[in-house]
């Protein structure tokens, strides 16, 4: 049935404004963001079709690429695209400090605000957490993105931002998509020879937290530092 054919309390955009996005469900919302169907096929019809694309449904947008969706009949490029561009406006607001700054006082602040974001991640992605004197985290960056097993971290992409942020410690997080968080012997490397670099222009790196799936390591916690 197109939505044309629902009652209009029935309606995705309908339900939206009166109830609330929350109130959707997850093809109602990506019908909203594809905004029209084709002749044969509705924005509901298109949209289960895409949660269909993998077994793991919705969390397969989480890192696709516009062609895996394109290639739907229907979607295209553009469709795509606005879904996608409405996956990553979520993803920016899910981890975007808040005005009142987030303190971090130990590694679940930082699992708190990553781990949903980063566990599904196919390839390692590092990010860094620029804070001030009393712990609130007052940027966050990504540096870099590697490929399935490693990706590469030069202390100059991590301490010229915090010193242009004029940051008193930094904190890495950076996941494993295998879904296993044990450092291996280059995660210890590289964040002790960062930490050594820190030291140097006096920003202390604070913690490096590495996220698996639905689980962590804490550098800190485990003294994983030299």
């Amino acid at each position: 049935m197109y939505i044309k054919g629902l009652p209009i309390s029935e309606r995705p955009r309908f339900k939206l404004v009166s109830g609330g996005a929350s109130y959707l469900s997850n093809a109602e919302l990506i019908a909203i963001l594809l905004g029209t169907g084709t002749k044969n096929k509705s924005t509901l019809n298109l949209a289960d079709e895409i949660l269909s694309i993998d077994s793991s449904g919705i969390l397969f947008l989480a890192d696709c690429a516009p062609e895996q969706l394109a290639c739907i009949k229907g979607v295209g490029d553009a469709k795509a695209c606005q879904i996608l561009a409405g996956i990553e406006l979520g993803r920016r607001i899910a981890t975007k400090p808040r005005d009142v700054k987030t303190r971090i006082n130990n590694p679940e602040s930082i699992v708190s605000l990553f781990m949903e974001e980063m566990r599904y991640y196919k390839k390692e992605v590092f990010n860094v957490l620029f804070m001030n004197t009393k712990g609130e985290i007052i940027g966050t960056e990504r540096t870099s993105v590697g490929d399935l097993t490693n990706t590469v971290i030069h202390p100059r992409e991590v301490f010229l931002p915090a010193v242009k942020k004029s940051a008193a410690a930094v904190a890495f997080v950076h996941n494993h998509p295998s879904g296993d968080p044990t450092p291996s012997r280059d995660d210890i490397e590289t964040t002790n020879k960062l930490a050594e670099a820190g030291k140097i222009i006096g920003i202390a790196v604070w913690d490096h937290v590495i996220i698996g799936d639905g689980r962590y390591v804490s550098f800190r916690e485990e003294q994983l530092f030299k």
